[in-house]
Order: C-alpha cells, then structure tokens, then sequence
C-alpha cells in the first residue's frame, strides 16, 4: 500500500511541475499564438494542464486580462488533493 502511495504522490508532483514549467513559458513566450506555441512539445504541455486549468478559468479569470491565477489556485488545489488521498490511504493501510 505504500507504494501505491508512492506513486499517487509522484504523479502529483509530477503534474505539478508541469504546471510550473507552464507558467514559465508563459513569461518567457507571452503570445499562445507565436511558433514556440506550435512545437509539439508545449502543445503536449497545453493538452495535459488544460483539463485542471480550464475549469479553474472560468471561475476565476485573468485579472484585468493579464494576471491568470488558476495556475496558483491550481496548485494549492492539486497539494491540497493529493495530502487527502495520502491520509486516507494511509489511514486505511495503518
């Protein structure tokens, strides 16, 4: 069972950091419509946070248009998820 939890942890982590390197690439390439937005590699990226992110758009949007704070919401949301399912396990493991 504590590898299960583990895993589930890693997984997370790992869709955590791709959130991040999300909103690094943002401030480096500010325009989704440029050909860094094309390379197959960051529309992976786009296809893979989306699902998290677009939800959390639509209720809270950008701050004056600029400012998007679903990635941060975002993260708590996913820490605050993931902690639960690793004491419900763990809970049911101990």
């Amino acid at each position: 069972m504590l590898t299960v939890v583990r895993i589930i942890s890693f997984l997370f982590q790992l869709y955590q950091f791709l959130i991040f390197i999300r909103v690094l690439l943002s401030w480096v390439n500010p325009n989704p419509y440029s050909p860094m937005a094309t390379h197959p590699a960051v529309l992976i990226l786009y296809r893979i946070t989306d699902p998290v992110l677009e939800p959390i758009r639509r209720i809270i949007p950008p701050i004056g248009g600029m400012i998007d704070l679903s990635p941060v919401v975002a993260l708590i949301l996913l820490e605050i998820v993931r902690r639960v399912i690793e004491a419900l396990l763990l809970g049911l493991y101990f």
